[in-house]
């Protein structure tokens, strides 16, 4: 009778261990290889930070790509997904998507989401994507000397530490940049924007940058030499620059449109808003 009983638990336990190992495989993702070496990432932790609907079934993927160093690396965020590019000592470039996708069922989701392949040439962008219900956000590292150009349409951009004519543009989505060079250009229409510099002057021909519909912080060391552009139509201005300091009359600012040159000046950064207020800080 004992021996009865250890033989159906026995038989049990292997029943559920394989059952849990079939739904694991079923589960699991088909990752397209590439000559680019596209590849799944156990690591979630850059997955984990971006948006999910919890209103939906909803499944994720970490591809990771790493392509030979290019004259220019175009990145196209297509309609849902943010981009962020960060300088490093490498001779190549490592390209991190987390794909995301939501189904009325978990079945829909992953099928959709085995479907979706990351291009990394011409461009970097998802193919094959359903028509509604997903999102690829970037987390890209570069050589500290790249050229870029990044596109979004809902979603921020990130760039760090990186010098080279860097263009970008989102529609919906705050811009941050940090340590860039080179030439910078760059537009948001719905976002802010939060400029952070260092050094004695600005490594290039300079930085122009604008929102339509969001505030902008520009900071700077106090011994900084530039030219500077800043303002806003609607919205208040503080600097901690004297020379940027907008002048009041009573409550209301006379002019919130302010260049000055600080320091001696030096390569013209503009930071400006439409609608938004402007914060200069001093390091």
């Amino acid at each position: 009778m004992k021996s009865l009983k250890y033989f159906l638990l026995l038989s049990v336990l292997l029943l559920f261990g394989c059952s849990a190992m079939a739904v694991e495989k079923d589960d699991s993702v088909e990752v397209i290889e590439k000559t680019s070496k596209i590849k799944k990432s156990d690591d979630y932790g850059f997955c984990e930070r971006n948006w999910n609907n919890n209103k939906k079934a909803s499944v994720k993927d970490l591809r990771e790509s790493t392509i030979s160093r290019t004259d220019l690396l175009s990145v196209d965020g297509q309609k849902n997904g943010g981009i962020s590019v960060k300088g490093e000592d490498r001779a190549d470039i490592l390209v991190r998507a987390c794909v995301r996708v939501w189904g009325n069922t978990e079945a829909d989701a992953n099928s959709a989401l085995k479907s979706i392949n990351i291009s990394t040439s011409p461009v970097v962008k998802a193919e094959n994507t359903p028509e509604k219900g997903w999102s690829v956000s970037y987390e890209i590292l570069v050589p500290k000397t790249t050229n870029l150009k990044l596109t979004a349409h809902n979603g921020g951009i990130s760039i760090k530490s990186v010098t080279g004519n860097l263009e970008f543009e989102t529609t919906n989505g705050g811009v941050s940049l940090s340590e860039v060079g080179g030439n910078v250009k760059g537009f948001t229409t719905n976002g802010g924007i939060s400029v952070n510099l260092s050094g004695a002057r600005f490594n290039g021909n300079g930085l122009n940058v604008e929102t339509k519909n969001g505030g902008v912080s520009l900071r700077l060391p106090s011994n900084y030499a530039a030219d500077v552009e800043t303002g806003t139509v609607n919205g208040g201005l503080s600097s901690d620059f004297k020379e940027l300091q907008a002048e009041k009359k009573g409550r209301w600012y006379r002019n919130k449109q302010i260049s000055a040159r600080i320091n001696g000046g030096g390569p013209k950064i503009r930071v400006v808003t439409t609608n938004g207020g402007v914060r200069i800080k001093s390091n």
